[in-house]
């Protein structure tokens, strides 16, 4: 997997302060902080936004989902070749606001897989971590979000602090080459210097920038916790 960890997701998701110009803004941001901390930062965009973003920056850029279809009678879903074509080095599944079945999940993995793409995939508790951990297909990211926290004030390194040090180690133990990352609240420093001591090995974070009244010093404090 060629992404230096730790990590720092920014989810761009459909926010018009991260849409169409808004996101290369936003991108711009980023990469200005990553390039004066040092710092390891991804971005999750929107599939219409894709070109935009990755030809305005060089941070490695994440689909924010796709399907697992081939080239052929596919309207309406995100062919995985379109998105790496668009520059792409990954993608998320399973988010929480676009969940799957895990037979949808396990095929969408081995799609990105036949193009090289980094996965992500998200789980919403320990049990659903376990059976990502468990496909045959494997994720290179297990994402571990609890859907009651995402968007919220409080984060899950302080909330559930529990939820994460046994999904490390509960994922590990299935698959030690899978690397857990944390989302769901994720506000500042404090709760990414909490998550990675905790066991992750990064954070996936998207109100807390996007919704920012500065949003690089937001980004800046973020990668901080590092």
């Amino acid at each position: 997997m060629n992404l230096k960890l730790p990590v720092l997701f920014i989810n761009f998701k459909t926010y018009s302060e991260s849409t169409g110009k808004n996101a290369v803004a936003l991108a711009e941001k980023a990469q200005k902080i990553a390039d004066e901390e040092s710092a390891s930062i991804a971005l999750v965009v929107q599939a219409v936004d894709i070109t935009i973003v990755s030809k305005a920056v060089k941070l490695p850029v994440f689909a924010q989902h796709i399907d697992p279809v081939s080239f052929g009678s596919n309207t309406g879903h995100i062919l995985p070749e379109a998105v790496k074509e668009a520059g792409v080095v990954g993608t998320v599944l399973n988010h929480a606001e676009n969940k799957h079945d895990n037979d949808f999940i396990e095929k969408a993995i081995g799609r990105a897989k036949e193009l090289g793409l980094i996965v992500m995939v998200c789980a919403e508790d320990i049990e659903r971590a376990k059976q990502i951990a468990s496909f045959a297909q494997k994720p290179d990211l297990i994402a571990v979000e609890p859907p009651e926290l995402i968007g919220g004030d409080i984060s899950v390194s302080t909330a559930n602090p529990e939820l994460i040090t046994d999904s490390v180690k509960a994922v590990k133990e299935i698959a030690p080459e899978i690397e857990v990352i944390t989302g769901a609240g994720i506000k500042n420093n404090s709760d990414v210097k909490k998550a990675l001591e905790l066991g992750t090995k990064g954070v996936f974070v998207a109100s807390g920038i996007i919704k920012a009244d500065n949003q690089e010093s937001a980004i800046k404090d973020l990668v901080e916790g590092f």
